[in-house]
């Protein structure tokens, strides 16, 4: 099966993000309420991943009270669900998916000084394990691939 080396889709940012992550979870059956718009926006607002922890820390600073970390993680596993932010599986972290509208797979090189994750799309890479999972029986496959290392910053 022939496959694009590289998935091109459109990059949002700032209010357009907000916007398009409210889109996606409307078109998916869901309610963008104010706690999940609290989320996401200090979700987007974070250059590298962030834990719930994280997370309901600022929205907590925001809202002027005590946000549970429970409730940010059921919220997260929603955004990760309807493909709004991605998940980092080595360092229970999320980071906000910068192209909601547009599902794939995503291949995380992340720094082990600086905690930077950078994503990446290679089609030919992420289609052969999702191939190789299918032959072996797998169903609703979703390949994670992490490659820790030093980012060019930090070497």
């Amino acid at each position: 099966m022939a496959r694009d080396v590289l998935h091109h889709h459109h990059e949002h940012s700032g209010d357009n993000l907000v916007s398009a992550a409210r889109h996606a979870l409307l078109e998916a059956g869901e309610q963008w309420t104010e706690m999940r718009a609290d989320v996401f926006e200090a979700l987007a607002g974070r250059e590298k991943p962030a834990s719930a922890y994280d997370i309901a820390e600022a929205v907590g600073a925001l809202r002027g009270k005590r946000v549970a970390a429970n409730s940010v993680y059921r919220i997260l596993d929603l955004f990760v669900r309807t493909n709004l932010a991605r998940r980092v599986e080595s360092a229970n972290a999320y980071l906000a998916n910068s192209h909601p509208g547009c599902r794939h797979d995503c291949i995380f090189l992340i720094c082990d000084v600086c905690g930077q994750a950078i994503h990446l799309d290679d089609d030919r890479l992420t289609g052969a394990l999702r191939d190789a999972a299918r032959a072996a029986g797998f169903a609703d496959v979703r390949p994670v691939v992490e490659i820790r290392g030093r980012c060019g910053d930090c070497v």
